[in-house]
């Protein structure tokens, strides 16, 4: 049985590593690819939980062998998904999913068609920006520069499948969780899923 690939994209503050976090929590079904990136830890993100952070020059190194499933360079710093393991996870029949920026979510498509794509979008440019002032963390020129690339990132959420709005944060999982129960009840997956029943029934 082949797993699914689950792409989550947002803008920055849209809420998308919550609700990524608080799905893993109910779904153990769906394991998480842990991306690498060149930026530093925020409090509370811990080095193979959050992301591996490792330094620009390692990035580079591992771009040059091929080792990334897709890349790319957001608010000055590397972002990246290895390519290891995920085949093989969905080859056995494990759910994965990756949470990056839309131009990641363009490269894995290439290479996974059937990957499902989940865009999350803020319930107004005002909130978001708000999200972005309380999390204490950031400049307000950083923060200018989230908004003006914001702007740019939901101009692209067009091309996934499904979006969830998050002026709700339960609601918005509720809608996340949806997508998954939807996509494992296709036909196809029930086919192959329960083989032996639909050849007995069919």
């Amino acid at each position: 049985m082949t797993g699914h690939l689950y792409i989550v994209t947002a803008p920055s503050g849209a809420g998308k590593t919550t609700l990524v976090r608080r799905l893993l929590e109910n779904d153990p079904r769906i394991r998480l690819s842990i991306s690498h990136t060149t930026r530093s830890p925020r409090a509370g993100e811990l080095e193979g939980i959050a992301y591996h952070f490792i330094g620009v020059s390692d990035f580079l190194d591992k771009i040059g062998r091929g080792e990334f499933l897709e890349w790319a360079r957001v608010h000055g710093n590397y972002y990246g998904t290895s390519g290891n393991g995920i085949a093989v996870a969905l080859q056995s029949g494990q759910d994965v999913l990756l949470e990056i920026d839309w131009q990641g979510a363009e490269q894995v498509r290439r290479l996974f068609p059937a990957a499902i794509g989940v865009f999350i979008l803020p319930p107004s440019l005002d909130e978001l920006e708000r999200r972005l002032r309380d999390r204490g963390t950031d400049t307000a020129e950083t923060i200018a520069r989230r908004m003006a690339a914001a702007r740019e990132e939901m101009r692209h959420v067009g091309e996934f499948d499904y979006v969830i709005i998050n002026d709700d944060l339960q609601r918005a999982l509720d809608d996340l969780s949806a997508v998954v129960v939807a996509s494992r009840l296709r036909y196809a997956a029930q086919r192959q899923r329960h083989s032996i029943l639909f050849s007995t029934l069919l």
